[in-house]
């Protein structure tokens, strides 16, 4: 059999597809390269009524259509309480002042100057999952749990910094504060900030993009995205909290008693099925790959179980390397779909033990108009038609 007869015999098209027909463009017509044309509908999309305005708003991973750990950087969530701050590097300051022997104001070159590390580390705003508490909102992946990514990031070491200052005994906190017309400003343990912060200016090898902070940002890998301060200007080191604004009306967690969490830091562990999901519907019964995510802002994920009935019955999910602290994990399963109603779930188990918990667990300790910190677990309702629907079970 000739090989254009084996082609046609194994559904291959008689005629060649236009694209080896001819040549194509060359390598310089995008200086900075773009997706190509049939992936245009992954994109990060926002929620019109979340917010009055877009300034103050958020848009959302679609983590339904991504591959891997690393969050590309057009696609990275962005959230703003002011707009997007357009910093000119060459004029822009790191001040580092307050309980330090030595006072510093640090240009960009003099950042670029010192040591550099990596972290890849997830960011995940508190109030990701926040619309659920009173019930399923949204429907999909990217609306979910949209409000995380996943970076390598480049800079210098909060540690670096404070040596080259020097901390005077009985200093225990730090303020970081931004420089975008909100001034969002956090207290920061001390402890936190000599163990693993950073001063980013690059984020997936380039440098920051101005939705993530340019020229730097802090990293906090593990704490809440509030704390990650965008267009960093300022570190001052303290003996107390300053309890600013933004942690007296915004940032604190309101429970049913009257009473507020004021500090709460750290991302809980969590996870979330991608596909199957409602962006992700199932064409036909068959085999398939129950795919997902989890994380946890105490270390490693060290177990996803999944469940097929609504949690009923679990099975433990293989985990896709690298398993890394404080970065997102992939699971997957094999699943073959019978064409019945499923009810489909995933729970994150990290190594220190803890178990992600189930929606009413998280309501008999916050509420049902809590806003942030819902690691709830996440279900997904495959109807027989293949589709797959947003539902929480108790």
């Amino acid at each position: 059999m000739s090989g254009a007869a084996a082609a046609r015999a194994g559904g291959i098209p008689k005629d060649l597809p236009d694209w080896t027909a001819g040549m194509g463009p060359g390598v310089t017509d995008e200086p900075y390269g773009a997706p190509s044309k049939f992936e245009a509908h992954v994109v990060r999309r926002n929620v019109e009524w979340l917010t009055a305005s877009t300034e103050s708003s958020v848009n959302f991973t679609p983590l339904q259509d991504l591959n891997g750990i690393l969050t590309p950087n057009g696609l990275f969530f962005e959230r703003h309480h002011s707009g997007r701050a357009d910093v000119d590097p060459a004029q822009h300051r790191l001040v580092i002042h307050g309980m330090v022997e030595r006072p510093v104001s640090l240009t960009m070159e003099d950042l670029y100057r010192l040591p550099p590390v990596d972290r890849i580390a997830f960011t995940e705003c508190a109030a990701n999952g926040g619309m659920e508490w009173r019930g399923a909102q949204l429907n999909g992946v990217q609306f979910v749990r949209g409000m995380l990514g996943c970076a390598q990031w480049t800079g210098v070491s909060v540690r670096t910094l404070l040596e080259h200052t020097g901390v005077r005994l009985g200093a225990k906190w730090v303020l970081a504060e931004g420089a975008d017309n909100a001034a969002l400003d956090r207290s920061i343990p001390l402890d936190k900030m000599l163990d693993d912060a950073v001063v980013a200016y690059a984020q997936n090898g380039e440098r920051l993009r101005p939705g993530q902070g340019y020229p730097i940002r802090l990293v906090l890998p593990g704490y809440e995205g509030n704390m990650w301060v965008k267009w960093l200007r300022r570190l001052e080191v303290g003996d107390e909290p300053w309890y600013t604004r933004w942690e007296t009306s915004k940032y604190t967690d309101l429970l049913p008693t009257g009473k507020a969490i004021r500090f709460s830091f750290v991302q809980e562990a969590n996870s979330v099925i991608t596909a199957p999901s409602p962006e992700k519907p199932l064409n036909g019964p068959g085999p398939y790959v129950i795919r997902g995510l989890a994380w946890s802002g105490n270390g490693r994920i060290a177990r996803v179980d999944v469940s097929t009935d609504g949690g009923k019955n679990w099975v433990q999910a293989p985990l896709q390397e690298p398993v890394l602290p404080k970065a997102l994990t992939r699971f997957y399963l094999p699943w073959r779909w019978d064409g019945g109603s499923a009810l489909l779930q995933c729970r994150a188990i990290d190594e220190t033990g803890y178990v992600q918990p189930t929606i009413e667990a998280l309501r008999k300790v916050r509420g049902r108009n809590a806003i942030y910190h819902n690691n709830s677990i996440v279900t997904w309702l495959v109807n027989t038609t293949g589709e797959v629907e947003n539902v929480q079970v108790a």
